[in-house]
């Protein structure tokens, strides 16, 4: 079937979407007009400016860079506030007690040997140069400067500093919503990088839009997209800021015409790329650097791959594929992604408004329909994710093992049959060739005949040989395909041309999929149809021509879905700019042999709240081990033996709130484990998640516990 995929996604128009919106690209369709946005413009530019000011300094992997205020690697030594508000006090006494002593003469006069010293003889005593006012002023002068010497030491020795930055800084502290003053050399809204390549009008016409409410965020990111187009050569200067001066901010519009979703849930920030997902809890067992610090996911840590394991109810939908999906529709809208999201059907994965393109298998008013055969024309690619579609999850698991047998079987129908067609077979055709029906393998064989196919007829020779023998997976691939030929799917995977089908190689546009499966009453259908997503999109992305664009694949629930060729299509996504966001309610729905594997091949991995010890002891694995440094602390209460002793004894304890001890540490270096099973499966609570983070770099963030309910 020679579908491309591309067709208009609100079936209004029949010619294929033009590739990533840009400036030199005249669409091949005439631009729908665009729906009122969700959140109507400002009545000026200010609050888009402070957004697009906000300082986002550069910042560990997952942390959401959107105002960050970065803080130290380690923990400071903090002195607990009893102790430090009494050592403060006391300070403050001692120093008072010490003037006081000065004053009245208790101590002697010794303090005035410098004033002695220093002065001239002619500037003391009431006859002198100065008179009376001056002779008064310098002796006050003197006195003030030892007050001040005083006050310096008891504050360094009560540390007053201390407590004027843990107290009464924080209630001075300027809100992080204040605009952020911008150098005009650095003023992202004035677009200076256009100005020094030449585009000065162009530059002028988008700083206004900015300022007058009329730009968003997501016309910020699709306009800086297309420019870069411009500096890689692909689009002309003259061309880009042609189709700015015309349209402005609406500059360079998706081909959907659309310039934001129907609504948002979630928190994002398109010039970093990032969604908010949650807050790394201010725990221990977390770095300090992450410490209260927001986190966020971007296509940056998106191109390594996601697993998310949790019972229902844990929130993988809700907190985690809900708000990604959203955030690669907006990167979508701006030209930087092409997003597929698979559910099943009602799981919430965003409206059909948010989406190009919505395929509803199994629904008999679904615009769209799926290409079965991921529209290849090559026999053999065709057999081969068919292949991984049908009985991928029977292959045996261990590494190393594939499904030969069946991608031969199905390649020695489906070139024959497509020799004779054009075009590959339709559910009831394949089922009747995979069972063996005579009369359309007489008519197979006929056509080829006529044809001169003679390649081709011992391909057929060769599968009527085998029919039947011991060992034949002829018979399981017809029992699988068997699934799909129900009513139910009656008008779905049409090869005549009849149905708008879609296909996988569509990601080379910026295209926003949503596929609904039929879970509910088609359990197995719906997970072999899952195989057929993943097998497809793993095939299709590694073809691209653009790799410029992330395409990532949103799949909600891969309960029978990883198979051993899926784990090798996983792991070959980063190099072609692509990953995989995966969900399970437990491991258990992955075999044995296949869980080290998958949480070898992704990047990021989540452990939700309500994990099972056993899911626990996987993750615990592959998070390893790491040095910590352990303490064993013996205390020995000290006995005073004399009255000043007592008396010593009395008020330490009221300064320290605790009794004299004499205290003996043990340092050692101890190996423990990052994430026990146990804390896993016990100390995680609800709403939380405990995850770690790899970029397409390579740089990695510890497991975090994160709030994701922040």
């Amino acid at each position: 079937m020679d579908s491309d995929g591309t067709q208009d996604a609100r079936g209004t128009h029949a010619s294929p979407v033009p590739r990533p919106a840009g400036p030199p690209e005249v669409p091949a369709m005439p631009p729908r007009p665009p729906r009122a946005p969700a959140t109507p413009p400002l009545p000026d530019g200010s609050a888009f400016l402070t957004w697009l000011r906000a300082p986002r300094p550069d910042a560990a992997p997952g942390v959401w860079r959107f105002g960050h205020r970065p803080r130290p690697a380690e923990e400071p030594e903090e002195i607990p506030t009893r102790q430090l508000l009494s050592g403060a006090l006391i300070a403050f006494l001692v120093g008072w007690l010490i003037w006081s002593l000065l004053q009245n003469g208790y101590i002697g006069t010794w303090w005035w040997v410098p004033f002695d010293l220093i002065v001239p003889d002619a500037w003391r005593g009431g006859d002198s140069d100065l008179g009376e006012t001056g002779t008064f002023i310098v002796y006050q002068g003197y006195e003030l400067l030892v007050a001040l010497v005083i006050m310096v030491g008891a504050a360094r020795l009560g540390r007053w500093g201390e407590v004027w930055r843990r107290f009464v800084t924080p209630r001075f502290r300027r809100p992080e919503a204040q605009e952020a003053r911008t150098a005009p050399e650095d003023d992202p809204a004035q677009w200076n990088e256009l100005r020094a390549a030449g585009a000065v009008d162009a530059a002028e016409r988008l700083a206004t839009e900015a300022r007058t409410g009329l730009m968003r965020d997501v016309d910020h990111a699709r306009i800086l997209r297309a420019w870069q187009g411009v500096r890689t050569g692909r689009h002309s200067l003259a061309t880009f800021s042609g189709a700015v001066l015309k349209d402005g901010a609406a500059a360079c519009v998706h081909p959907s015409g659309e310039r934001d979703l129907p609504a948002r849930l979630a928190r994002h920030d398109l010039v970093t790329g990032q969604v908010r997902l949650g807050t790394t809890v201010d725990d221990a067992r977390n770095p300090y650097a992450y410490r209260g610090t927001g986190l966020a996911l971007g296509p940056d840590l998106l191109g390594t791959s996601l697993v998310a394991v949790g019972p229902a109810g844990s929130g993988k939908t809700g907190t985690v594929v809900r708000p990604l999906a959203e955030s690669l529709c907006l990167h979508a809208l701006a030209g930087r992604a092409a997003v597929v999201v698979v559910g099943a059907a009602g799981a919430g994965l965003g409206p059909a408004d948010a989406y190009d393109v919505v395929v509803r298998i199994g629904n008999q008013e679904s615009e769209y329909d799926l290409d079965l055969y991921g529209g290849t024309t090559d026999p053999d690619e065709a057999a081969a994710v068919l292949a991984e579609a049908l009985v991928g999850d029977l292959a045996d698991p261990h590494p190393g093992s594939d499904s030969r047998r069946s991608t031969t079987v199905l390649a020695q129908l489906l070139g024959p049959f497509r020799a004779v067609h054009g075009r590959f077979p339709s559910v009831p055709e394949l089922r009747q060739l995979l069972d063996g029906a005579p009369g359309p393998f007489a008519a197979l064989r006929q056509g080829l005949q006529e044809a001169g196919q003679e390649s081709l007829l011992r391909e057929l020779d060769a599968r009527e040989r085998q029919m039947g023998q011991p060992g034949d997976v002829g018979g399981v691939l017809g029992d699988r395909v068997a699934l799909l030929d129900r009513p139910a799917f009656a008008g779905f995977f049409d090869t005549s041309g009849q149905s708008r089908p879609f296909t996988l190689k569509a990601l080379d546009h910026p295209v926003r999929v949503r596929i609904d499966l039929p879970q509910r009453g088609h359990a197995d259908a719906s997970k072999m149809l899952a195989r057929l997503v993943l097998a497809q999109f793993t095939a299709s992305v590694a073809v691209r021509e653009d790799r410029s664009l992330f395409a990532c694949l949103l799949l909600d629930d891969a309960t029978g879905v990883v198979t051993p060729e899926a784990v090798r299509g996983i792991q070959r996504l980063r190099s072609g700019n692509a990953g995989v966001v995966l969900t399970l309610r437990t491991l258990d729905d992955v075999a044995r042999p296949l869980r080290g594997p998958l949480l070898g091949a992704t990047g990021c991995r989540m452990a939700l709240s309500g994990l099972t010890p056993w899911d626990g002891q996987d993750f615990a694995e592959v998070w390893g081990k790491e040095w910590t440094e352990a303490r064993d602390v013996t205390d020995r209460q000290i006995i005073a033996e004399t009255p000043a002793g007592k008396a010593v004894h009395m008020l330490r304890r009221v300064i320290t709130g605790k009794a004299p001890t004499a205290r003996a540490v043990t340092v050692r270096q101890v190996e423990r484990e990052r994430w026990s099973a146990s804390e896993l499966a016990h100390a995680v609570p609800a709403g939380h998640a405990v995850l770690s983070l790899t970029d397409v770099k390579g740089e990695h963030a510890p497991p975090l516990l994160v709030d994701l309910r922040g």
